[in-house]
């Protein structure tokens, strides 16, 4: 069990992806950068997966080197945290400020970097 709320920072990006989504792959690379940047300054980072299969989500979580926290229940789209956030395609980032409110979503790119970097600056 992992809490949210204990698990904020400044700034928390919560990362919806899957270990087959070939978007949500590509994407990974920039977001390890993200946080490597960005997590001494107060950036978080919570994956939560949309797997069904542990195996394929543990080796995706070695693989792509995600050191930060990560949670699923291996129900796919039926993922309740998904469920909850109204999550329809992945990768899906939503921002949260330190209170855990929604700042914005869908970002990922130089875009959501630049953000990150803009809301620590604050």
């Amino acid at each position: 069990m992992v809490s949210l709320k204990e698990s904020l920072g400044k700034i928390t990006i919560v990362d919806f992806w899957a270990s087959w989504c070939g978007p949500c792959r590509a994407e990974m690379p920039n977001i390890v950068a993200i946080y490597k940047d960005f997590h001494s300054k107060g950036l978080n980072i919570i994956g939560v997966s949309l797997d069904k299969d542990q195996e394929k989500w543990r080796d995706a979580i070695a693989k792509n080197n995600l050191s930060w926290t990560q949670v699923s229940n291996l129900k796919f789209w039926e993922e309740p945290i998904a469920i909850q956030y109204g999550v329809q395609e992945i990768p899906t980032m939503f921002i949260l400020d330190a209170s855990g409110k929604v700042i914005t979503k869908g970002l990922t790119g130089d875009a959501l970097r630049l953000k990150i970097k803009e809301l620590l600056s604050k």
